[in-house]
């Protein structure tokens, strides 16, 4: 699963209820490549100017843990502990103290996604009634063109017929791109996003 916070705070970090809130996991800087004609020195590149800027955008991945029904977590943005100012969903946690919450689906509702050879299922959990759309390499990123359906309350999915092999894709949900949450393998592009890669037979 991806967060992300804004890089113009000075540190985030993130921490879980199913580690007890026993650790606290840092937030990194996304880096993207510089314009090359800013590293130009007289008219050729210098090795002295680093060639990556800060995007805007700090982030955190956070693998799933098998069985785990709700990613209850909470942020501490600048030294104050805080929900996240970006997720409407709160739930008051065992200590008494409000937390944020993202529910996951549940294996069943996962294995509803299977496709068959030559075809691929993506699929997405958000609250009910959202707009999610999937773009990636198959299509030239385009964040229109295909539409996920809310198949069982808060979850979504779209069968697609792709060719064999790899290819990248992401999620675009809020006016934002998001990896894939339920795939752990990622990638960053030459411009410095992060996308979800996966494989059709």
């Amino acid at each position: 699963m991806l967060f992300t916070a804004s890089s113009s705070l000075q540190r985030v970090g993130i921490s879980f209820a199913h580690e007890n809130y026993a650790k606290v996991h840092w937030f990194q800087h996304l880096m993207v490549p510089k314009d090359p004609m800013d590293l130009l020195v007289n008219g050729r590149i210098s090795n002295k100017i680093d060639p990556y800027e800060d995007s805007g955008i700090m982030f955190y991945v956070e693998p799933i843990p098998a069985g785990l029904k709700n990613m209850d977590y909470r942020l501490i943005i600048d030294g104050l502990w805080t929900t996240d100012p970006t997720n409407p969903i709160r739930v008051l946690g065992p200590s008494g103290v409000v937390e944020s919450r993202f529910p996951l689906p549940e294996q069943s509702v996962t294995a509803l996604a299977s496709a068959a050879p030559g075809m691929y299922t993506f699929s997405y959990y958000a609250p009910s009634g959202e707009t999610i759309t999937v773009g990636g390499s198959f299509n030239s990123w385009d964040p229109f063109m295909y539409e996920l359906r809310e198949t069982i309350r808060g979850f979504y999915t779209l069968t697609l017929p792709l060719s064999p092999g790899n290819f990248q894709y992401v999620f675009f949900y809020r006016g934002e791109q998001i990896p894939d949450p339920a795939n752990t393998r990622r990638l960053y592009t030459r411009d410095g996003r992060i996308v979800s890669e996966a494989t059709v037979y």
